[in-house]
């Protein structure tokens, strides 16, 4: 499933349709303004928040936080020891860890699951100025969290590099 995110849709009170590969809406980004923190919710074409991130407020390092119905669902952060920028480490719930590595600011990245490619964040294959391609590869994969992980490593590598 290939899945068309416009590059800059986190900005404060800013919400955004993400297509399918036929150009149907499938889920809408509303960003939440006048909050103290950067706020998001995924939500199906029926308004159902599947997800919602945010970035974590008092960590050390820039973290950024995806939860699902109130309950915590992943936090990701840059990897500390990593010799690439680029690289990040989203730790589910249960212990599960995704890996995500690539040219992260070229939105030229991989999401991996212990070696194994869940989904693939392009900007090649398409024609459409300022947009990204989440291409999730395993039919058993959760295309809300892929999307809402892409989304959340975008922003916090675009902090990193603005020095904000």
């Amino acid at each position: 499933m290939r899945f068309l995110v416009r590059d800059r849709l986190l900005g404060f009170g800013e919400d955004y349709w993400i297509e399918d590969e036929r150009g149907d809406k499938v889920f809408l980004v509303d960003g939440k303004a006048m909050r103290v923190r950067d706020t998001f919710e995924l939500k199906d074409r029926h308004g159902r928040v599947l997800v919602d991130f945010h970035q974590k407020m008092f960590a050390l390092r820039d973290t950024m936080v995806i939860e699902r119905e109130g309950e915590p669902l992943a936090t990701i952060r840059r990897k500390r020891l990593s010799l690439l920028r680029n690289h990040y480490r989203v730790r589910l719930v249960d212990g599960t860890e995704l890996d995500v590595s690539g040219k992260i600011l070229d939105r030229e990245f991989a999401v991996e699951y212990d070696g194994e490619l869940l989904a693939v964040v392009s900007r090649r294959w398409l024609h459409v100025r300022e947009t990204y391609g989440v291409d999730v590869v395993r039919d058993d994969a959760d295309p809300a969290l892929l999307i809402a992980v892409a989304v959340c490593v975008i922003h916090l590598a675009d902090k990193e590099r603005d020095g904000d």
